[in-house]
């Protein structure tokens, strides 16, 4: 491949467990449908933290979350830390944002060239956690947002990814007629379906409760609760609501709704591509940066790596360029920066993942295992994933290691780490996990980069808090028609004609 443009689109706490390209019977997304028909999905993707912002940090550096500060939703990423942003626009690529990538800190760039929105979520530190005290719970959600879904006209997240989408599309024209014609790359991120689970009526109106399916696996009783499961049962005051039938289904049926909008918001972008002719010389990947467990084990939300939470979509779609096909390798989102990196011949200072471009190419990809992580609210110590071979271990170093076989067992069921006939297997991810992470090291580096964060955001309440949250500029006087100009200059200049069609072979 010549160096092509490339299309990133994210959605965000989208569960490949809820997409049809994946199996799901009755979520409707067409576009992504077609999209995964005519390209190469990745059947088992998994994000490298169930949280946003460390796994966007994590997806966006091509390492861990542990290794670049990723923690929480309040840590700053490095500005000395190169993304795949950086890699491209020094590889020539003109680089450009719209959307969400949830930067903490005064540099909400990050290597892009260009953004076109504000972040949907704050980018100082009042979000951060305090491991030092116990007692001390950050929570972000409760069960409210459980319960309270439904049809609306307006929500704030609706705003947010309308005006995504449209500055995306504007972008995607300028460049159809930019004489330049340098290769770009534009990251589209959207913060829907996240919570709360809320749609349109169009949208909503796409599904009837009696059809919406229950959770396959119940909730699980408290003294069969793995220890991570029970501490994420009182992070988000689990079992002090009650969650009938008709709620899981009004619950589901209002994701579903939300998945189905951002496949209408996909839509308008592939189309820019295809009525513009961008689309012969752009790869589009579309993914999501966790999952969301859907009252799957009587769980909600994210934060654990139960395949709802930590399983993502992984499509990735260049007509032409790439033959349609199915990846059943293991790969997570550590991969995305050296496959933009090897698309557009660069090379790679340090990363954890791996260029997935021998997979678009028909080739397999090298056996690894996959690792994620969790190091946020919630817990008061690091919590890990790792897989291999269909094995998932669960792993800390204070609670009993949990075991799944998700070639025998994918609705995950069945812990085998008691049973003997697993024991190799566990003893030798358990002994991976202890070399890949020094837990010991890691809750320190946590804490003290948490205090540090909490003082600081507490001395910012004091008079004018330095303000971080990216503020996009437009130049009117750089817009449509000005002073010294003519109308039909600038209507030549803005013209884009029809591309002529190309010949079927």
């Amino acid at each position: 491949m010549q160096k092509p443009n490339i299309v990133f689109v994210m959605a965000d706490q989208m569960s490949a467990k809820a997409l049809s390209c994946y199996g799901h019977p009755v979520v409707q997304t067409p576009v992504l449908s077609r999209l995964a028909r005519e390209g190469v999905v990745f059947e088992n993707a998994y994000c490298n933290s169930p949280l946003c912002g460390p796994s966007r940090a994590s997806m966006m550096t091509g390492r861990l979350p542990s290794k670049v500060g990723g923690y929480d939703n309040a840590a700053e990423l490095s500005a000395a830390i190169p993304t795949f942003a950086h890699y491209l626009r020094a590889a020539g690529y003109r680089t450009c944002l719209s959307g969400k990538m949830h930067f903490v800190g005064p540099d909400q760039l990050h290597g892009y060239g260009e953004r076109l929105t504000t972040d949907v979520y704050p980018s100082d530190f009042g979000w951060t956690p305090n491991w030092s005290d116990p007692d001390a719970k950050v929570r972000f959600q409760d069960m409210t947002n459980v319960l309270a879904t439904g049809p609306c006209l307006r929500s704030m997240q609706m705003d947010y990814d309308d005006d995504t989408a449209i500055q995306a599309q504007r972008w995607l024209y300028d460049r159809a007629r930019d004489d330049q014609k340098q290769p770009f790359m534009l990251t589209v991120s959207f913060t829907s379906p996240h919570d709360p689970y809320v749609a349109r009526p169009e949208f909503w109106d796409l599904y009837d409760d009696a059809e919406i399916d229950l959770p396959k696996v119940p909730p699980i009783p408290a003294d069969k609760r793995d220890a991570h499961s029970a501490r994420l049962h009182d992070h988000y005051s689990i079992g002090e609501v009650e969650v009938t039938e008709a709620d899981l289904r009004r619950l589901r049926h209002g994701y579903y709704a939300a998945i189905s909008y951002v496949d209408s918001l996909l839509a308008g972008i592939v189309q820019v591509l295809e009525e513009t002719g961008l689309d012969r010389d752009t790869v589009l990947i579309f993914a999501s940066d966790h999952g969301d467990m859907m009252g799957e084990r009587g769980m909600y939300y994210k934060k654990c790596f139960f395949e709802w939470s930590a399983r993502v979509p992984l499509v990735v779609w260049a007509p032409g360029q790439v033959a349609p096909g199915r990846v059943a390798d293991p790969v997570s989102l550590v991969d995305v920066l050296p496959t933009f990196a090897d698309l557009a011949g660069a090379e790679v200072l340090d990363t954890d993942g791996t260029s997935l471009v021998p997979a678009l190419q028909g080739r397999a990809l090298p056996n690894r295992s996959i690792a994620a992580e969790y190091l946020s609210e919630g817990v008061t110590s690091p919590a890990f994933m790792l897989l291999r071979d269909g094995v998932k271990l669960l792993w800390n170093d204070v609670d009993p290691p949990v075991l799944f076989d998700l070639g025998v067992d994918p609705d995950e069921r069945e812990d085998q780490a008691a049973s003997d006939a697993y024991a190799d297997r566990l003893d030798a991810l358990q002994t991976e996990a202890r070399a890949l992470w020094d837990v010991g090291d890691l809750t320190q580096r946590i804490i003290a980069d948490q205090n540090r964060r909490r003082l600081i955001n507490q001395a910012h309440q004091i008079g004018s808090p330095p303000t971080w949250d990216f503020q996009p500029f437009e130049d009117a006087a750089q817009q449509y028609v000005r002073a010294g100009r003519w109308t039909t200059e600038v209507e030549a200049q803005a013209h884009l004609d029809v591309p002529a069609p190309v010949a079927k072979q």
